[in-house]
């Protein structure tokens, strides 16, 4: 949605704890002041969209007051239980992008691998993604009767519908075998297969894709058309991972789809500094023409929708050291997440300086977006910020020097791409790569070199055929999509996750050690499989 109209998320967030909450294993731990009942939600057109936005909201927000207080989700703080700030502890954290000194209990473990079924962290995901069903089981169940004669009520519901799909995508994803939820029941659960839940995330996607607003044909922020079909590409990309059957043809054909569409490759640098990238992470990139890359985007506004996640905790908690939390436009620093030496390497083939000890400070890749005054480049003790290279790749900053909603510099205005055309590309040349039909080399190598341009400024880092190989797009989507969310997948793909790749304190070791095959799952939670009897846990905890 329009920022001007983001304030509806607030709105939504009281309204939709109207909507009947089942009670399975999937629901147990959000609360629901039940304040309003369905016939005032859904008495017409304009009121259901209200609640359709605390849909939305429960991967944005955080809870019915704002940034903390009757927080969704119990057990956690709650700026920590926002979704974008999960995946990243979950499929950042855990990688060779991103270290963080919190000590925290449950984080340490994160990033050295060693988790359990009760880290709190792995926890609260499993519920907000769970929550994230329930509010789209509700909306879809209460609004079908207002569908019957509204059109418009007809979309709210197929968007509904892409929010729980994408929900199960990242059950899929995270946790594998996971109970399939789509009617309000107060029964307990059965336990389904990750080829179940798998099946069923394609099937709404496809039954969805016409019903969705044609490409860009929605308000910003809302999903379209196109964004099932990109989901769908990225959901093809991993079924043999996932299920044990190669759909790289399918993941070119959906990928083909969503590259015919409106969207396209954000070129305007307004900023002048050589590179349309960095537009992509700052706080109008709901205007500077970003919006025209982002398929589907977490929106955040620094006025009206505030939460100590979302793009406030990715630009807050990654300053630190010498950094200055003005020049990122907020009002200070939380010294938490740097990256490993092992994602500053990616970029070693267009280092345009060092520093006297041979450590790169600057790069012809504008992608390398680090900040390396007072950090070091090695890691010794991951309790201290200025060990590890920042990342300085987000921020609340304009690209047109305006200032930001919130004068005091403590929210951010700054949106979240969940899915982009730049993903879309790599997923069509990985898919090509992986020996799909219906695609072609020569245009997977185009889509390279096109984002290639972008990071560069010319043509100068594009690569040839014989350079383009699967080992290069792993790398590529390092360079372009680090800390967005997708690497733990991204690895695990390719086989480089629990063992053939060791990154620094990977397995607790300094140098990186192999874990276990199993931590390519996480547990579902311990107390989820204590009060339902039908559940079992994953191998390995």
């Amino acid at each position: 949605m329009k920022k001007n109209t983001i304030s509806k998320y607030i709105v939504a967030t009281i309204l939709a704890f109207s909507l009947s909450s089942c009670h399975d294993d999937l629901d147990l731990m959000p609360n629901d002041p039940n304040t309003y009942t369905e016939f005032d939600v859904f008495k017409d057109p304009s009121s259901a969209k209200l609640a359709l936005a605390k849909v939305y909201a429960s991967l944005a927000l955080t809870g019915q007051k704002g940034p903390d207080g009757q927080g969704d989700i119990q057990g956690i703080d709650e700026g920590t239980s926002q979704y974008s700030r999960l995946l990243f502890y979950l499929n950042e954290l855990t990688t060779d992008q991103a270290i963080i000194g919190w000590g925290d209990p449950g984080i340490p473990n994160l990033h050295d691998i060693s988790w359990g079924s009760n880290n709190t962290f792995i926890q609260a995901m499993y519920y907000r993604l769970a929550q994230t069903v329930s509010f789209s089981n509700s909306f879809i169940v209460n609004a079908e009767k207002l569908a019957e004669t509204d059109q418009e009520v007809k979309s709210y519901i197929a968007e509904a519908r892409f929010i729980r799909a994408y929900a199960y995508y990242n059950l899929i994803d995270l946790y594998g075998n996971v109970p399939l939820v789509t009617k309000i029941s107060s029964e307990l659960p059965q336990q389904s297969n990750r080829k179940e839940i798998f099946n069923f995330v394609e099937n709404e996607l496809k039954a969805i894709e016409e019903e969705l607003k044609t490409g860009k044909g929605n308000e910003y922020g809302r999903v379209d058309k196109v964004a099932a079909e990109a989901l769908l590409a990225r959901l093809y990309l991993n079924a043999e991972t996932w299920i044990g059957e190669a759909k790289y043809t399918e993941a070119i054909t959906y990928a083909k789809l969503a590259m015919q569409s409106p969207y396209k490759i954000n070129t305007n640098d307004t900023n002048k500094n050589g590179s349309a990238y960095d537009e992509l992470f700052l706080a109008d990139n709901d205007t500077n023409g970003a919006q025209d890359e982002a398929i589907f985007t977490l929106n955040f506004d620094g006025a009206n929708s505030r939460t100590y996640g979302g793009s406030t905790f990715i630009v807050k908690a990654s300053i630190g050291g010498n950094m200055k939390a003005p020049d990122f436009g907020v009002n200070g620093g939380w010294g938490g997440p740097r990256t490993t030496k092992a994602l500053v390497e990616q970029f070693s083939s267009s280092i345009s300086a060092t520093n006297q000890n041979g450590e790169p400070t600057a790069w012809k890749d504008k992608r390398a977006m680090f900040f390396t005054d007072g950090q070091s480049f090695e890691i010794n003790n991951v309790g201290t910020f200025t060990d590890g290279y920042a990342v300085a790749k987000w921020s609340n900053k304009r690209a047109d020097g305006a200032a930001t909603r919130d004068a005091t510099g403590e929210y951010v205005d700054t949106d979240i791409p969940v899915i982009r055309l730049a993903e879309v590309y790599l997923n069509y040349a990985e898919a090509v790569l992986r020996g799909g039909a219906g695609g072609d080399r020569a245009t997977a190598l185009s889509l390279i070199n096109e984002l290639r341009t972008r990071a560069y400024g010319n043509t100068s880092g594009n690569i040839t055929d014989s350079q383009l190989n699967l080992d290069f797009i792993l790398d590529e989507r390092a360079r372009e999509m680090y800390w967005e969310g997708t690497r733990r997948t991204d690895l695990i793909r390719f086989n480089k996750y629990t063992s053939n790749y060791n990154w620094p304190f990977k397995g607790g070791a300094q140098n990186g050690t192999s874990v276990p095959a199993t931590r390519a799952l996480f547990p579902i939670p311990n107390n989820i499989i204590v009060i339902n009897p039908n559940l079992n846990q994953n191998p390995g905890y």
